[in-house]
């Protein structure tokens, strides 16, 4: 919805505002206190996507911006509901999401019609896109914290422009490659310094 009433770009943006959330809540919920390569990243990170997304990113489409928003608090509680539940099955959370999404979905299915290029496509999608990304996320939930999996999630957007090029050879603008290299550059660094911290 917020994709139809707003701009892609606002929508991303918004959509990935995620990680504040997360250090709000995070340590209420979790006890995951941020550190202080927590607040830097995070500034890289949103720098990084201002720079990436800037030339699309206006203050039209109030409800759909809003909606965006709003999906990214969703995110973000789903993330710490999943990490909540580290020493068990963060994957029961993924399967009463998808189950309820069936149960509200299912009544709008008997005003589509789908050929089998529509049935691929959903197929695709539900079991790649959707269903394997869910459960590798549900085992890393268990390792990783909830702050540090948001911030890597946001290399999907940026990297979205990559499998672009490859693809249909389209070439990023300026901007939005030096807002990639930023977010990169700042995941990058966290998960190392991450990593060293894990280690000693």
């Amino acid at each position: 919805m917020a994709t139809k009433l707003t701009t892609a770009a606002n929508a991303i943006f918004l959509q990935y505002t995620l990680p504040i959330y997360i250090v709000l809540f995070g340590y209420w919920f979790l006890k995951e206190r941020p550190q202080r390569s927590d607040w830097i990243t995070l500034v890289a990170i949103f720098t990084g996507l201002f720079l990436f997304f800037g030339d699309d990113l206006n203050f039209n489409g109030f409800f759909g911006n809003m909606l965006a928003i709003l999906s990214g608090m969703s995110m973000a509680v789903l993330m710490l509901c999943m990490r909540k539940q580290k020493d068990g099955t963060p994957a029961n959370t993924i399967l009463l999401g998808n189950l309820i999404g069936a149960a509200i979905g299912f009544p709008f299915l008997f005003q589509e019609s789908f050929s089998i290029q529509h049935v691929s496509i959903i197929l695709y999608l539900g079991i790649f896109q959707i269903g394997l990304s869910f459960v590798l996320y549900s085992i890393a939930i268990k390792h990783v914290q909830a702050l540090e999996s948001t911030l890597i999630l946001t290399l999907e957007p940026v990297l979205n422009p990559l499998w672009v090029f490859l693809v249909i050879g389209e070439t990023p603008g300026k901007l939005a490659m030096i807002g990639g290299m930023f977010v990169i550059g700042a995941v990058t660094a966290r998960a190392v310094v991450s990593a060293r911290a894990a280690a000693s």
